[in-house]
């Protein structure tokens, strides 16, 4: 039987998931990366249960957690450091088996290139059409030696926010939408320990995340028009965040002005009505963009990758059964994930109303611990396919 062979249309992290999944799963994949060079451009991550059950399911337990950093949760505070809920650890771990990791994007991206065939990669690859029926699929892009064609048993649309495969091929869906919120990120060198946390004030959130090794992420967004930019934007961190509570004055004291990365939040407001076209499958958010209120957008990509590898697993026979089960696993969760986090930004970083903020408040002071882990575990208490 002839080996069956996979595209893989983007390299960041849900794509390589989606190829490492394949791979081991008896696949021959190609990774078809239209950036220069094979890297990935962000901050930290903070790994819930649900994302390390599909890493270690892709063979990545022990890389992973020798180079990332056990959360010590701590919980939300308001600007002036105020504990309005607190997490313990101790019961996170009970109820869901594990703590969080908090992991430099990069480290990880770099895990899951180092698991692949490095002949498997292939950057400065841009991808211009797909054709795709219920038999094959051809994918035609242009590379730096000039104009290529691979035929494929499986293309995987995994290109991102603005995917030109869900463009092509899903041309009735609209574009993604601004989400009214911009967010900065950072990831510096702060050796001093604290717990990962969120801090909320009126329209606005600060979030740190430790990555290990002496290093932490810090993000921060408000409500702003789109398409905001400065020329220092540090300096408009500052403005905003900088009299909040410690330690956030210190880490934006530690922050150099050219690591900070601004971007407005976007998401697919309308769902797609399958993930699956022909021999095409997207994941990640070439399928589900959602807002990062939940922090489960990469999570979420990783579990797409592992549930296709599964359904996958018998090879191109039987291809388009296997897709229809691979849609049918992921489409309904990763879409009632996506409307809970877009509702968890309006209820939680969003929110400016006084009377709406002292009743947050007041709602968050009430509810035990216990109780706002458990609301979690429907969303981060996953666990991938058997065999």
């Amino acid at each position: 039987m002839d080996e069956p062979h996979a595209v893989v249309v983007g390299g960041g992290i849900g794509g390589l998931s989606a190829a490492l999944a394949l791979h081991r799963r008896g696949w021959r994949v190609t990774v078809l990366e239209r950036a220069p060079e094979l890297r990935e451009v962000g901050a930290g991550l903070s790994l819930m249960a649900n994302a390390l059950r599909a890493l270690d399911a892709l063979g990545l337990s022990s890389a992973l957690r020798s180079n990332a950093h056990a959360e010590a949760p701590g919980g939300v505070r308001d600007r002036r450091g105020r504990w309005l809920s607190r997490m313990d650890a101790a019961e996170m771990v009970r109820q869901l088996g594990t703590s969080a990791l908090g992991v430099h994007r990069a480290t990880l991206h770099r895990i899951l290139r180092e698991a692949l065939p490095a002949s498997s990669l292939h950057t400065g690859a841009e991808v211009e059409h797909v054709d795709s029926d219920s038999d094959h699929a051809t994918v035609r892009y242009r590379g730096p030696d000039g104009p290529r064609t691979l035929h494929a048993d499986l293309v995987v649309g995994a290109d991102g926010l603005r995917s030109r495969l869900r463009a092509q091929l899903w041309p009735e869906i609209p574009v993604p939408v601004y989400a009214g919120t911009t967010a900065w990120r950072a990831a510096i060198a702060f050796p001093e320990p604290i717990p990962t946390a969120i801090t909320w004030g009126p329209a606005a959130e600060f979030g740190m995340v430790p990555i290990g090794d002496g290093w932490l992420y810090w993000y921060a967004a408000r409500n702003a028009p789109p398409g905001g930019h400065t020329p220092d934007e540090l300096a408009a961190v500052r403005e905003h965040f900088g009299t909040w509570h410690d330690p956030i004055p210190a880490l934006l004291a530690a922050t150099p002005p050219g690591v900070v990365l601004r971007n407005d939040i976007h998401h697919l407001a309308t769902g797609l009505p399958s993930y699956v076209r022909g021999r095409v499958a997207l994941l990640g958010d070439a399928a589900h963009a959602m807002t990062p209120n939940l922090g489960q957008g990469t999570g979420q990509a990783i579990e797409d990758a592992v549930v296709l590898g599964a359904a996958c697993a018998g090879g191109a026979q039987g291809l388009p059964a296997a897709l229809a089960v691979y849609d049918e696993q992921r489409r309904p969760r990763t879409q009632a994930i996506a409307r809970a986090s877009l509702r968890a930004g309006r209820y939680g970083q969003q929110l400016r109303n006084p009377v709406a903020l002292a009743a947050r408040t007041a709602a968050l002071r009430l509810v035990p611990a216990s109780v706002t882990l458990r609301s979690m575990t429907w969303c981060v208490d996953w666990r991938p396919p058997q065999g």
